[in-house]
């Protein structure tokens, strides 16, 4: 039952929906898992950071347990559990993801190859002197806003007052709801001269900039081989950067070379190093190349070092254009430079972040020296009140020893007031009234020690007081003029390039497509074999002769074909699966050979092998075809030669199968056999030829609740029989009858 101060609010579902998933969605991407192009963070980054500033862990203290690190910026500011903050942790420590990694760790913080990190129990980390400086080191200037964090009990730093564009030094990754952030990283150094070009030119164009940061320079190094393309890249913000591994030809004995792999491309790194050395391996397989012998890899904490070792004679060269076209040993990085821009999720060309980080720079140099001069203020009206108060000291004495409370003195001080106060010199009672110090100046007066009186600490307080007012003529000067504090904004920054900056480490070039010159393949005769089970081979024809007795006898399939040519798998289901010969295992005879599922898209538990020819045998000859149904067409071989692994042999009915298959030759006849045993011989001759997707004709007429069971194609020299109920009969000497007849019983 409703009250009178309840109402009901009818609306769309669809309505509600759709602004509930738009709220999900930007409070993914705003709150997880988009940085800010501001100082380049996520905010677990963020947190984490500030967490470990607040803990204390600077670059020269010791090391903190990261679990402590995790749960303490998961109980006051990131509640969303502890794997996300010790995976960004684990990341910001990694100097083969990160250009300029932000956190020391110390233990097992997973390695290039994949390794992941060790429990958070196990580790300890502290910041980086580049972090501490560089990234956190204004945090006591006001220089960003602190906002509540998620129960109101703390406060966090809404963004990290950064130096440089962090977002272009260290790149990031990330996936919102609908869209994903990829940003490679790039070389401080470089990053740093852009910036200062732009606060010099703010017209500086694309191509300008490239001159100065001439593309990506990832951890890992390798070499950026499409370096025309980076110009559109940078300005729109999306695109595709390829990248090489760096290898070299090493000699090694016998007269051999080996290829050595030094530097990996930026996206192998972790499980594709794993997958690269089965890729070669798979090649090697596959019969792609049989120049290479051997492949292990050799890295260390020194770096990386994959060695492959080749054939004598190999063409090196050739060898390596191979693995670039085959694995991943060129790879691409997919550029989609998306950040949070003044609230919103954008996607920013390369001027577009240097110019926003560029604005954040003034905006927390101005907030820094507001800041610092609002306290060098107060610290010059102190110490002026000091230096006055040295020079009327006598007076100061006796307000203080005629004075009842400190109330009466203070009020003394500040406005004259001599009211109630006991002056021994009646001048020093007119002297009192003309007293005038600020509140400020009074409280510091009434704090004084007595060595303060010292001549030298006098001297001092003069001094500093000197220093105080220059301090204050500069701030004023840096906020009153947007060329001064460029200027004092590019000095930090030569400051930071100095201290920081490394060489560097990616090669940036415009290399042509590889072309890789295929082995030419000896064509030869070899003896395919596929048993029973499905397990299939090739064997030479030395072998073949060598075992004729097994190889006629043990083999469901056995049959002799090129090396160079293809198999056509007829099935059951009407299907035509094709396998290249090269493709199939070759070996000894005692060899088990290899299934044919694992080589074709063949599924033996679906489906049943038929027939089998290679397609040489089929051009240019008729294949027959019979189903259940009692149909039969001749299709021309030609129609098999298709480059699909797959495709359909022939039309089928539902609950319709393929019974029989094969290549015909002049005079050879066909006999159908049905379930109830009538028998019909016809001449294949006499089977009209369709193509492959047409249904067929009939080759024999069943009876009521009869059906085809099988079918034989029988050349002149065949004599095949069978025994039904006890009596033979046999194939050959079946009459030759006209097609569509019921056929004679046995």
């Amino acid at each position: 039952m409703n009250t009178d101060n309840e109402r009901i609010l009818q609306t769309e579902y669809a309505e509600i929906m759709q602004k509930s998933y738009i709220d999900y969605a930007m409070s993914v991407i705003i709150a997880r898992a988009l940085p800010d192009v501001r100082d380049g963070l996520k905010p677990v980054q963020r947190r984490t950071l500030y967490d470990m500033y607040e803990l204390g862990l600077r670059h020269d203290r010791p090391y903190r347990k990261s679990a402590r690190i995790v749960g303490d910026t998961m109980g006051k500011y990131h509640p969303h559990g502890d794997s996300s903050i010790y995976g960004a942790l684990v990341v910001m420590a990694q100097d083969f993801k990160y250009g300029m990694p932000l956190v020391d760790g110390h233990g097992n913080f997973g390695s290039i190859e994949g390794d992941g990190a060790a429990a958070m129990r196990y580790t300890e980390a502290r910041l980086r002197k580049l972090t501490q400086e560089v990234y956190l080191g204004d945090l006591d200037k006001d220089v960003v806003t602190f906002i509540p964090n998620f129960d109101q009990t703390e406060n966090e730093p809404s963004v990290l007052p950064v130096k440089v564009p962090n977002i272009l030094v260290n790149g990031a990754e990330g996936i919102a709801v609908g869209m994903a952030t990829s940003i490679p990283p790039h070389n401080l150094g470089e990053v740093i001269d852009g910036v200062i070009a732009y606060m010099k030119d703010p017209d500086i164009t694309v191509e300008e900039m490239l001159n100065i940061i001439p593309g990506p320079d990832f951890p890992t190094g390798g070499i950026v081989t499409n370096k025309e393309d980076l110009t559109e890249i940078y300005r729109t913000g999306t695109g595709k950067i390829k990248v090489r591994g760096k290898v070299e030809i090493e000699k090694a004995k016998g007269g051999r070379q080996n290829i050595v792999i030094s530097e990996i491309p930026y996206p192998m790194i972790g499980a594709n190093i794993g997958k690269f050395l089965n890729d070669v391996y798979g090649l090697v397989e596959s019969k792609k190349t049989s120049d290479i012998i051997d492949i292990s890899n050799q890295s260390s904490k020194d770096g990386i070092r994959i060695v492959i070792e080749l054939k004598r004679g190999a063409d090196a060269e050739n060898i390596c254009n191979l693995l670039y076209k085959k694995t991943r040993l060129e790879d691409t990085f997919g550029v989609n430079m998306l950040a949070v821009a003044q609230g919103r999720p954008e996607t920013l060309g390369i001027i577009d972040i240097i110019r926003h980080n560029v604005n954040f720079q003034y905006e927390l140099a101005t907030r820094k020296y507001t800041h610092l001069l609002a306290k060098e203020r107060d610290k010059a009206e102190i110490q002026e009140g000091l230096i006055h108060a040295c020079d009327v000291i006598d007076l100061i004495i006796e307000i203080l020893r005629g004075s009842k409370d400190i109330k009466q003195a203070k009020n003394c001080l500040i406005s004259g007031e001599t009211k109630g106060i006991k002056f021994r010199v009646k001048a020093h009672e007119k002297e009192a009234k003309a007293l005038h110090f600020t509140e400020r100046q009074a409280d510091a007066i009434l704090k004084m020690r007595l060595y303060r009186l010292i001549g030298l600490e006098i001297e001092a307080l003069m001094a500093e007081h000197e220093e105080s007012l220059k301090k204050i003529a500069l701030y004023e000067k840096l906020l009153g003029s947007r060329t001064e504090m460029a200027k004092d904004i590019i000095g930090t920054l030569l400051d930071i390039k100095k201290e920081y900056a490394t060489p560097r480490k990616t090669v940036i070039d415009q290399v042509e497509e590889v072309v890789y010159k295929e082995e030419e393949i000896k064509e030869a005769e070899v003896t395919f074999l596929m048993d029973r089970f499905g397990y299939v081979k090739t064997i030479d024809k030395a072998t073949t002769e060598r075992n004729r007795e097994a190889v006629e006898n043990d083999y469901r399939y056995s049959f002799s074909c090129m090396n160079t040519d293809r198999l056509l798998l007829f099935t059951d289901s009407g299907r035509l699966h094709s396998v290249k010969v090269l493709d199939l295992p070759g070996g000894r005879i005692r060899d088990k050979g290899t299934p044919i599922d694992n080589l074709s898209n063949y599924d033996s538990s679906t489906e049943e092998i038929i027939y089998i020819c290679p397609l040489k045998q089929a051009l240019g000859q008729k294949m027959l075809f019979v189903s259940s149904d009692g149909l039969i067409k001749l299709v021309d071989g030609a129609e098999f030669d298709v480059a699909k692994k797959t495709t359909a042999a022939t039309k089928l009915n539902d609950g319709e199968k393929l019974i029989c298959a094969g290549v015909v030759g002049q005079g050879d006849t066909l006999v159908l056999q049905s379930k109830k045993n009538f028998f019909l011989r016809i001449s294949t001759m006499g089977v009209p030829e369709k193509k492959k997707g047409a249904a067929g004709v009939r080759g024999m007429r069943l009876g009521d609740g009869d059906s085809l069971e099988a079918a034989y194609i029988l050349t002149t020299e065949d004599a095949p029989v069978l025994t039904i109920k006890g009596k033979k009969v046999h194939l050959n000497k079946l009459h030759i009858s006209n097609r569509d007849a019921k056929g004679v019983k046995r």
